[in-house]
């Protein structure tokens, strides 16, 4: 089978689909003569059938490379626009949980999965995405905006109520994202700790770009064995993270079950797998207005983006 990547590109006319084959960008719905191939969610919406179609394409593509755009001359997009969810899940390493245990002072707890938890996880907003290549604005009134590499999984089939033992088949593919926290926008003084209302989850986790994704999306039968590839991440050239999705404490396939047991998973929703210790909030070190993160996954790529003031902030 002919390799091939799927991501969103930026035409003149708006966000379009494409297949990437040896450097080249194809449209994907000229390839395939199917309006709904247009937007990488239409596609996803017909996965199984989507594959072959894919297959298909790529291999015609493969011969006629001069047909399509140098991969250097095209502007990327999220790879998936207006997913209706994004699960992220919280503390899903143990080597990030000890981290930032020991970081907040409190004992270690035991360990959830033995103790016969669930994973746990929190939303982004679906619009928080932000692109490849993409200046991602601190938030105003952030001064300790964090990174978190992270495999996502893309869901390809409506899934409920599904068993861990067949999760992974309602996985279309996988991609890059960066989780940015700002953790200073987590707490709302004067409001008191013991208060339900002192956190704030969207401050923390939801402000405008704190959702990078991309480069694309590699097909999940591509990808070999999605629990064990190496992922990390860089800031100006620097390693913070670096370790192994083998080290998850609840698996892909357990977070996929154990999020469908209370709602159904759609196709092109994205669950983020959670991220290893590195993180800036263990070592008191945040990202500053023109600093370059660089996060990547084994068998992916990389996605790059470069941190800017606010503007309100900066006037």
């Amino acid at each position: 089978m002919t390799p091939y990547k799927l991501l969103t590109y930026l035409a003149e006319g708006g966000a379009r689909a494409g297949l990437l084959v040896q450097d080249h960008v194809h449209d994907l719905a000229e390839l395939t003569g199917r309006q709904a191939d247009g937007s990488v969610l239409g596609v996803l919406e017909d996965w199984p059938a989507s594959q072959a179609r894919l297959d298909a394409v790529a291999q015609w593509a493969s011969g006629r490379l001069a047909e399509g755009q140098s991969l250097d001359r095209v502007r990327l997009a999220p790879p998936i626009l207006y997913p209706s969810a994004i699960y992220c899940a919280g503390a899903n390493y143990r080597d990030h949980s000890r981290e930032m245990i020991a970081a907040s002072g409190r004992e270690e707890g035991p360990d959830p999965k033995a103790a016969g938890m669930s994973a746990w996880h929190f939303l982004k907003p679906p619009r928080t995405l932000s692109a490849d290549q993409a200046v991602v604005p601190r938030p105003a009134g952030c001064k300790a905006l964090d990174w978190e590499v992270e495999l996502a999984a893309i869901i390809g089939r409506r899934a409920h109520r599904v068993r861990p033992e067949s999760a992974l088949e309602f996985v279309a593919g996988y991609t890059v994202a960066i989780d940015l926290s700002a953790r200073d926008l987590f707490r709302r003084p004067p409001t008191p700790p013991g208060s339900p209302f002192f956190h704030d989850w969207l401050g923390h986790k939801g402000f405008d770009g704190a959702c990078p994704l991309g480069p694309w999306i590699i097909p999940a039968d591509r990808i070999g064995d999605a629990q064990n590839l190496e992922l990390g991440l860089k800031v100006n050239g620097v390693v913070k993270q670096h370790s192994n999705t083998a080290e998850m404490i609840f698996s892909i396939a357990e977070q996929i079950a154990d999020l469908s047991a209370h709602r159904t998973l759609h196709p092109g929703d994205l669950v983020l797998t959670g991220t290893p210790a590195g993180v800036g909030a263990a070592r008191k070190e945040f990202l500053q207005p023109g600093d370059r993160v660089e996060a990547w996954v084994e068998g992916i790529g990389s996605l790059n983006v470069t941190i800017a003031e606010d503007e309100a902030a900066a006037a």
